[in-house]
C-alpha cells in the first residue's frame, strides 16, 4: 500500500509541476516559492504543535481548495500558488516526509525518516 501512495505523490509532483509550466507560469516565481518549508518552524513551539502547523500546510485539502477558489474566480495568482503547493507536498512526500505523529519530526505515517 505504502508503493502505491508513494506512486500517487509522485503522480501530484509530475502533475502540478507540468501543469504550471504549461500554463506558462515564471520557472523563477516556481523556486522561490516550491523550496521553504515554514511550517516547520511551528517546531520551534515544540513537536506537538509542530506537527500540527506541519500537517496542516501538507495536505492536498488546502492547494486544491485554493485552486478550485482561484479558478472559479478567475486568479491565475491563486492558481499559480496552489500548484506550486501541490507540488511541495510531492517533493515532500517523495522524499520521505510524510504526515507528522506529534511524539517526533521523524516520526511520520511513512514510517521513521
Amino acid at each position: 500500500m505504502l508503493a502505491v501512495l508513494l506512486r500517487l505523490e509522485v503522480m501530484v509532483l509530475a502533475t502540478a509541476t507540468a501543469v504550471y509550466f504549461l500554463s506558462g507560469y515564471q520557472w523563477w516565481v516556481f523556486l522561490l516559492l516550491f523550496a521553504p518549508d515554514l511550517s516547520a518552524l511551528g517546531y520551534l513551539a515544540g513537536p506537538r504543535i509542530g506537527s500540527v502547523c506541519y500537517n496542516a500546510v501538507h495536505t492536498i485539502i488546502g492547494p486544491l481548495l485554493l485552486g478550485f477558489v482561484g479558478w472559479q474566480l478567475g486568479s491565475g495568482l491563486a492558481l499559480q500558488l496552489a500548484l506550486i503547493w501541490l507540488a511541495h507536498i510531492g517533493l515532500d512526500r517523495v522524499l520521505g516526509f510524510g504526515l507528522k505523529y506529534p511524539d517526533a519530526f521523524k516520526h511520520t505515517h511513512l514510517d521513521a525518516i
